[in-house]
């Protein structure tokens, strides 16, 4: 693992953006594996700057999200299908045949998992962007996740209903239990990771991610196990770390 410490969101933000534009730039035909939630918003805000101010082309990038909820409708305020557009696919170049969110809006989830991870088979990863849960999950791969497994249908942890509670108002019953998920497996076979990780609520856990034992019950501590991994973490998520 290569760990960038960085002072505070604004700095982590900037690091991961260059990461993904100078990515780009050195493949334009990248497969680029998304995520979101919180904390890429700001790294979002300043790679639709750069293309403004740039150009640096996402035309021929093929982008592949972690994660999906179960249960809402397309074009819900909260799926990771508006979350995308709104903060990123809106605002550069990518042709929309080319992002790929997954399928939660659909009857028959566990096919869509099966046609996702078959994309992901077709179209290997080049460069995931991982963030981290207060649980360690990665994606939404929850404590107990098979280090195998692949992406499908998996139950929200209490945890991570709760913390997701924010943006629904507050109210963790309108929460979705159950997502669509590519699994750990999956998220391995990318060829680079790179995880941002912010704030003090997490810094007990990313010290267990790097410095603790392999263990399902931490999901993210299996990228201690992965060839080519880059942290990018601010002050106050670093400060339980020993070097």
């Amino acid at each position: 693992m290569k760990i960038i410490k960085v002072k505070n969101y604004e700095e982590m933000s900037e690091v991961a953006a260059k990461f993904i534009i100078d990515a780009v730039k050195e493949n334009p035909k990248l497969n680029l594996g998304l995520a979101t939630g919180g904390t890429p918003v700001g790294m979002y805000k300043l790679l639709v700057d750069d293309h403004k101010e740039n150009n640096t082309s996402y035309e021929n990038v093929k982008s592949f999200n972690l994660d999906e909820y179960i249960g809402l409708p397309q074009d819900h305020e909260q799926t990771y299908y508006t979350f995308m557009h709104e903060n990123l696919f809106d605002h550069v170049n990518f042709k929309e045949e080319n992002v790929y969110v997954p399928n939660g809006y659909s009857d028959n989830g566990e096919e869509k998992a099966k046609e996702f991870e078959q994309l992901l088979i077709d179209n290997p990863i080049d460069l995931q962007l991982l963030g981290l849960g207060t649980n360690g999950h990665i994606g939404f791969n929850e404590p107990g996740a098979d280090f195998e497994g692949l992406t499908s249908i998996v139950d929200l942890s209490n945890e991570t209903i709760e913390a997701n509670a924010r943006y629904f108002e507050g109210n963790e019953d309108l929460v979705p239990t159950t997502a669509i998920s590519m699994g750990i497996g999956s998220i391995l076979r990318a060829k680079k990771i790179l995880l941002i990780v912010s704030g003090a609520n997490k810094a007990e856990v990313i010290r267990d991610l790097v410095e603790g034992p392999v263990t399902n019950q931490l999901p993210g501590s299996i990228l201690q196990n992965h060839n080519d991994v880059t942290i990018v973490v601010d002050e106050d998520a670093a400060k339980l770390l020993s070097k």
